[in-house]
């Protein structure tokens, strides 16, 4: 008698038996072909052998982990992600937070920055912050605000900004392929920043802030993607920003194994934002694999949103400076001339090109700087970067400006903001010149993670941000 083919409805019962194996429908060392499993209903055929006999095909060895795995997410309750959903922890100050929420008691910020719920002098990381953010999570699960799905799943998110969309997937991220590198950076972080993050992650149980992950664009990744976001969304909800955040769950196994099974042949994932998330991701891990988690525990994965490279929107971060050092204005010009192309402009300038800058000068003057042939190292995917070039040839040899994370003379603006910013600040005398710039492209992030090296500080600035509170892995 030939196997009987594997459907969802079978699958999920045997799934369910035999979750401490890990995710078995994205293992190719099973033989699935061989395999025949007994529905639990009233159709179940008297000849389907018991579990017994399926323990038979699994492998003997533990099953490979897999790059990312689908999850039990706790999330909003249908029709509640537009009173949940929140920007990220770290784009909003206390008061700007606590203006945020305003009217709106179910706004995730009550987790993720629960300061805006204690007296305005507390220090942000205090215990009883952190305490205040694990109970106001458990006061939206005990209101029917959040809710936990009750089996793994993966998620396709789209991020809706005007006429950008782009479309990816929540999923549980593997520390250990983070710990290798295969998950690659491309930041140092702070050690403070990690403490805060563990605090939190421990704090609440679970992962919250969602890491930005970006996959070389696949056909076959996308396609399915597409196919799952072609239904009705499980959530719909518009944030007080103006994006809109969609969400489908993708419950069907067979679906979820071609995902998995799709991620695993991929080389590397690339930190696109989360750094600080990520390695306080892998700190817990560890520290829960020393007190006795398994290696495929959601203890050792974390929250991450992954999207085609092709579809991720970086925008300029661009440079204001405080002075021009020992140069006039008109000095300073002339010895760019030595290394760039100077040109008047008679409005703002958003540099069309790589190597392309754009220089505002007091008294409203515009001017469009080239550099020069023959000065991009083209071998070093650090020293090409637009930010290191002008970096190279303007702030470290004409400003004396060599340490950017430290210098108190420069100072930088998401390009969210736009040129008008970069006029107010120089218009202002705040500033005595500005740089725009043009967006570092994600094949260059990629380049530098893949060479195991480091950007140079605020090199890219991702729009639009995901939302805190759309998922949320939890680790028990």
């Amino acid at each position: 008698m030939p196997a009987k083919a594997i459907v969802p409805g079978d699958a999920s019962s045997f799934i369910h038996r035999f979750r401490g194996h890990g995710p078995l429908l994205q293992d190719r060392s099973i033989d699935w072909s061989q395999i025949h499993l007994a529905r639990h209903d009233a159709c179940a055929s008297p000849r389907s052998p018991p579990v017994s006999t399926i323990r038979r095909f699994l492998p003997t060895r533990p099953p490979p982990l897999s790059l990312i795995r689908p999850f039990t997410a706790l999330r909003p309750a249908p029709g509640r992600a537009a009173d949940v959903i929140a920007p990220p922890y770290d784009v909003l100050s206390s008061a700007e937070a606590r203006d945020r929420v305003a009217g709106r008691p179910w706004s995730f910020l009550h987790i993720s920055k629960p300061e805006i719920d204690l007296p305005t002098d507390i220090d942000v990381h205090a215990p009883e912050v952190y305490a205040k953010g694990a109970a106001n999570l458990r006061h939206m699960v005990d209101a029917g605000v959040l809710v936990r799905d009750r089996a793994p799943c993966y998620y396709v998110y789209r991020m809706t900004m005007g006429t950008h969309v782009q479309t990816g997937i929540v999923a549980g991220a593997s520390v250990a392929d983070y710990d290798t590198n295969r998950i690659r950076k491309h930041e140092h972080t702070r050690p403070d920043k990690e403490d805060d993050r563990v605090r939190q992650i421990e704090a609440v149980g679970g992962h919250t802030g969602p890491v930005l992950l970006a996959y070389p664009a696949t056909p076959e990744v996308d396609a399915l993607l597409a196919e799952a976001a072609s239904s009705t969304p499980d959530a719909d909800a518009v944030a007080d920003d103006g994006i809109r955040h969609t969400l489908w769950v993708v419950r069907d196994i067979a679906v979820q194994a071609r995902i998995g099974s799709a991620f695993d042949a991929m080389t590397a994932l690339y930190i696109a934002d989360g750094h600080h998330r990520s390695a306080a991701a892998s700190r817990v891990a560890e520290a829960r694999r020393r007190a006795g988690d398994g290696p495929d525990g959601e203890s050792q994965r974390f929250l991450a949103v992954a999207f085609p490279h092709h579809e991720m929107r970086i925008l300029p971060y661009n440079r204001v400076v405080r002075d021009l050092g020992r140069f006039s204005s008109t000095d300073f010009l002339a010895a760019l001339e030595h290394d760039f192309d100077v040109r008047p402009e008679p409005a703002a300038v958003a540099p069309a090109q790589p190597r392309e800058f754009g220089l505002h000068l007091a008294g409203g003057r515009w001017f469009r700087l080239r550099l020069r042939a023959g000065r991009v190292p083209v071998d070093d995917p650090v020293a090409r970067l637009d930010v290191s070039l002008l970096a190279t040839y303007a702030l470290e040899p004409l400003l004396d400006i060599r340490d950017p994370r430290r210098d108190p003379r420069i100072d930088f603006v998401g390009g969210i903001r736009g040129l008008p910013e970069l006029e107010k600040r120089v218009g202002s005398g705040e500033m005595a010149a500005a740089f725009s710039m043009h967006p570092t492209r994600l094949t260059d992030l990629m380049a530098v993670a893949d060479a195991g090296l480091v950007m140079p500080p605020k090199s890219t600035w991702f729009e639009p941000k995901l939302a805190d509170g759309m998922t949320n892995l939890m680790l028990d």
